[in-house]
């Protein structure tokens, strides 16, 4: 497993002035911040072919606003990246590449495949982190059912760090019902990510 632990500061904070800014985008994970262009780290056809496998995962929320796109190459702290860009129906981006591919949401994930109370510790260890250095952002913690799973039988465990701006950071793990895990052909475990405001809002509309 990967450790994150070590290099969370590096991750979160080298670029940034105050570690109290509002500004997300002075916040990385694997180096990658909320407003650069995705081409900076995979091709035109490697994006497009992630916005089709994943295009009909979020039909629980307004569809098609934001398309997820995941990778792992070259990764040397997280085990994958899931980053969100702007979408729409038909897949037509706008003419400006550096735009029409900006990245709006950003997480890490570490993999925890049935070890819910294992990955529960290891974000408790990272969540006294971030608390201590976003004393004030607000605070909210969460566990519940996770809104992917109609059944019920998915659990999230979350904290998220939410900024007056409306971006937020988040630290939470997943535990899938296994036969809906399989069935999805999905990992499960540690997630930090960082998100704007928009996406934020997007997601909270489930």
């Amino acid at each position: 497993m990967k450790k994150l632990l070590i290099p969370l500061f590096s991750l979160f904070f080298f670029s940034s002035p105050s570690v109290f800014a509002d500004d997300i985008s002075d916040f990385q994970i694997e180096g990658i911040s909320i407003g650069d262009s995705l081409l900076d780290y995979m091709t035109e056809d490697e994006i497009l072919k992630e916005i089709e496998r994943t295009k009909d995962w979020y039909a629980y929320l307004e569809a098609n606003k934001y398309a997820h796109i995941s990778f792992n190459k070259d990764l040397r702290t997280y085990d994958s990246l899931i980053v969100f860009i702007k979408n729409n129906s038909s897949n037509q981006y706008i003419t400006d590449k550096n735009e029409k591919y900006t990245i709006r949401y950003i997480a890490g994930n570490i993999n925890f495949i049935n070890d819910f109370e294992g990955c529960v510790k290891e974000r408790d260890e990272i969540e006294e982190v971030l608390s201590s250095k976003f004393s004030n952002a607000l605070k909210t913690e969460r566990i519940g059912e996770h809104p992917t799973d109609p059944s019920g039988d998915s659990i999230m465990d979350a904290v998220y760090y939410t900024f007056d701006s409306g971006a937020e950071i988040d630290a939470y793990c997943d535990n899938f019902e296994e036969t809906f895990r399989t069935k999805k052909n999905w990992t499960e475990g540690l997630s930090i990510s960082v998100s704007s405001a928009e996406t934020t809002s997007w997601m909270r509309d489930y």
